[in-house]
């Protein structure tokens, strides 16, 4: 094995353990931060607080970008009133995904998570078509089918089990709609940027920080805040900004994962994340889960991947012989092959 080979399989290696550790590590502390015992119950506020050190981030590294140019690459960030204006319409749908994801995962467990927002990919379908026009084939339309059928299966053992959430299903199936609409939206928005996803990440969490405030205000969070007794903890700031890091490097992970192997091997990748992510959470919490259940995460899992597997067959189809399409049709169709692991 020559040299030039084994640095290949080092940087596939590193990137994808770099995607599984900020990706799970993320779910789990986020978990702990939303839900864990004697925290602080509000969950807008966690994912505000998140959205400020991701735009924090993107100005550090924009300044050391600038003063070590041969070491920190990082495009210029800079305020634009008429730039935020223009991303403002994607970055409600933002609010909307990382709001309602967090919800989710305050109210459901880690090892139900994956299934909670498993129909991504049905609404993916869905608003492809009523926003772009763009049409699905036969069988991709069955995976989802699958895909519905393992959702509502697990929703079903998780009310056998007693541990049903309702409203933690519901932030589950709003989480999914707003990540397959933010994906639409991204691709209409990128343009306004440059084509820089990294200067689209700082204005949307830059909107989102203001677009927040009333949301907390009318949930009543500002006096739970205002009140929690860790509030000047060290180690509650610590775990907050950690949360907040992972969430920024999941942007990178996600891309370095891509770019070191394929668009499908990402897919393929998250979808092995989640299922090692639903063992973890089953064995951290000692959960005894009937065989149904399990059943039911083997279904979503499995249509999950063979929908990534089908669409990336059809993409190649349309590389040799590509019809006539919009650029936000072929934007989208770009993005969804990377899939929406961002929006963990």
């Amino acid at each position: 094995m020559g040299e030039s080979t084994r640095g290949q399989y080092a940087k596939v290696f590193f990137a994808v353990s770099a995607y599984w550790v900020f990706s799970i590590g993320l779910v789990f502390l986020n978990k702990y931060l939303l839900s864990g015992q004697d925290q602080l119950d509000a969950p807008l506020f966690v994912t505000w607080y998140q959205c400020v050190v991701t735009v924090a981030l993107c100005f550090l590294l924009s300044k050391l970008s600038q003063s070590f140019p041969n070491t920190v690459h990082f495009p210029k960030m800079y305020l634009d009133q008429k730039l935020s204006r223009e991303v403002l319409p994607l970055s409600i749908v933002f609010v909307g995904m990382i709001g309602f994801n967090n919800l989710c995962l305050k109210y459901v467990g880690v090892s139900f998570y994956y299934v909670g927002r498993s129909l991504t990919t049905v609404f993916n379908v869905i608003c492809t078509y009523l926003i772009l026009g763009q049409k699905t084939s036969g069988r991709a339309i069955a995976c989802c089918g699958l895909i519905i059928g393992g959702f509502f299966l697990g929703v079903n053992q998780e009310d056998v089990a007693g541990s049903l959430s309702v409203s933690g299903v519901v932030y589950g199936v709003l989480a999914s709609l707003c990540v397959a609409l933010n994906a639409i939206y991204t691709s209409r928005s990128l343009s306004c940027v440059g084509d820089s996803i990294w200067r689209l990440t700082m204005y949307n969490n830059l909107n989102a920080i203001f677009l927040f405030l009333p949301l907390m205000l009318f949930s009543g969070e500002f006096g739970t805040v205002a009140f929690f007794p860790g509030l000047f903890s060290h180690t509650f700031w610590t775990l907050m900004t950690i949360s907040g890091v992972f969430g920024f490097m999941m942007g990178y992970v996600t891309g370095w994962q891509i770019q070191a192997t394929s668009p499908l091997t990402h897919n393929i990748s998250g979808t092995a994340k989640a299922a090692a992510q639903t063992v973890m959470a089953v064995t951290y919490w000692s959960e005894v889960k009937p065989f149904l259940w399990w059943c039911s995460n083997v279904v979503v899992l499995f249509g999950s991947a063979l929908y990534t597997w089908i669409k990336m067959l059809e993409n190649r189809r349309r590389v040799v012989d590509p019809p006539a399409r919009k650029p936000d049709q072929q934007r989208l169709l770009s993005r969804n092959d990377e899939g929406d692991e961002s929006a963990v």
